[in-house]
């Protein structure tokens, strides 16, 4: 999967226009140093994992759950229901441990208009060369007094 690694991260003015509407969030490590970031977009009115990324060196410390978390977090006090996701269905970092989590596999009837789009631009990319899928995660209500946010693309 090395064409996959070598994909180029996005733009710094992306990363700064996705810090300004809060859904980008950073792990660190013991010296506050970045070790793993996660960027939250909104896809078909749900909020959707763009991206999960983490140094090797740091990883299986519980820094990717963490930011799950803080993500599912966000979308619950926003009023969201469920959040989507795309990966590889095989690679252990990846489908794996997102089932581990408590994400789902979607049926193709379960995609909105939004994450087909997602998913064809995927394929279109190359990305389809490893088997892939659509997940979700069926979030809980917030618990009285959180505040509810409203979700724009």
């Amino acid at each position: 999967m090395d064409a996959v690694a070598a994909d180029p991260p996005p733009g710094l003015l992306e990363l700064e226009r996705e810090r300004r509407i809060g859904r980008i969030w950073v792990s660190t490590d013991e010296e506050d140093q970045p070790v793993g970031y996660l960027r939250l977009h909104i896809v078909d009115g749900a909020p959707h994992v763009e991206q999960v990324s983490m140094d090797p060196a740091h990883s299986r410390r519980g820094h990717g759950r963490a930011l799950l978390e803080q993500a599912q977090h966000w979308a619950t006090a926003s009023g969201a229901h469920r959040m989507t996701l795309t990966t590889y269905r095989h690679v252990p970092w990846n489908g794996p441990f997102y089932s581990r989590q408590g994400w789902r596999e979607l049926a193709p009837e379960e995609l909105g208009d939004q994450l087909k789009a997602l998913r064809a631009a995927e394929a279109a990319h190359g990305l389809d060369r490893w088997p892939r899928m659509a997940m979700a995660k069926d979030l809980r209500p917030p618990s009285s007094g959180s505040t509810t946010h409203s979700l724009r693309p």
